[in-house]
C-alpha cells in the first residue's frame, strides 16, 4: 500500500513538472494532474492539500538533485577556477532546462517563507563550494565574492533567456549572442573580472 501510494505520488510530481513544462503556471490544476495520471480529482486530494503543496513537493524533490549535478560538476574538477567554471556553466544549463525554469517560476509565487528558507538552506551547500573554490584561489573577501559571481549568474540567466528568445535588450540593441557565448562570457568575467582573460 505504500509503495502504491509512493508510485502515485511520483506520477502526479512528474505530471505536474510536464504541464509546467508545457502550459506554464496557469496549467497546474488538480483537474489537469487528475487527467494526466487517470485518478480522480478527489485523489488528487488525498496526496496533496493544495497546488502550493504539489509546488513545494518538486521543490523538495528537484532542487536537492539540480544542487547535486552542479556539485558533482564541480566535484569532477582539479582546479579552484575550474570548478567556479562548473559552477556557473552548471547553473545556466540547468536555467536552461524548460523543467527548471518551470518550476523555478511558480515557486515564486506559490510557497510561502518557510519553504523558501528550506530551498535557501539547500543552495547552501552549493554556495559553500564556491567560497571554498574562491579561498583557493587566493581571494581576500570569498563570501562577498560569491554573493557577486551568484549576480553575474543570474544576469546570465537572463541575456541568455532574450537571446533565446529574440529579444531585445534595451540600449544594448538587438541580442546577437547564443547561449554559448553568453556562458563564455559569464566564466570569463567571474574569473578574470573586467580585464582581458
Amino acid at each position: 500500500m505504500a509503495e502504491h501510494r509512493q508510485l502515485q505520488r511520483a506520477a502526479l510530481l512528474d505530471a505536474a513538472r510536464v504541464l509546467l513544462t508545457e502550459g506554464g503556471k496557469e496549467a497546474l490544476t488538480f483537474p489537469a494532474l487528475a487527467a494526466r495520471t487517470g485518478l480522480a480529482r478527489s485523489s488528487v486530494y488525498e496526496y496533496f492539500r493544495s497546488r502550493a503543496a504539489v509546488v513545494e513537493a518538486l521543490c523538495e524533490v528537484d532542487f536537492p538533485l539540480w544542487a547535486a549535478e552542479i556539485e558533482a560538476g564541480m566535484a569532477s574538477r582539479d582546479t579552484a577556477a575550474e570548478r567556479i567554471e562548473a559552477y556557473v556553466r552548471g547553473q545556466l544549463a540547468l536555467a536552461a532546462d524548460p523543467r527548471h525554469r518551470a518550476v523555478v517560476a511558480i515557486s515564486a509565487l506559490e510557497l510561502d517563507e518557510a519553504a523558501r528558507e528550506r530551498i535557501r538552506a539547500a543552495h547552501g551547500r552549493l554556495a559553500g563550494l564556491v567560497v571554498q573554490a574562491l579561498e583557493d584561489l587566493g581571494h581576500e573577501q570569498p563570501r562577498l565574492a560569491a554573493v557577486l559571481l551568484q549576480g553575474v549568474v543570474e544576469a546570465a540567466v537572463r541575456r541568455a533567456e532574450q537571446a533565446a528568445s529574440g529579444g531585445r535588450a534595451g540600449r544594448a540593441g538587438c541580442l546577437s549572442e547564443n547561449p554559448e557565448e553568453v556562458a563564455d562570457a559569464a566564466v570569463a568575467f567571474a574569473l578574470h573580472g573586467l580585464s582581458r582573460a
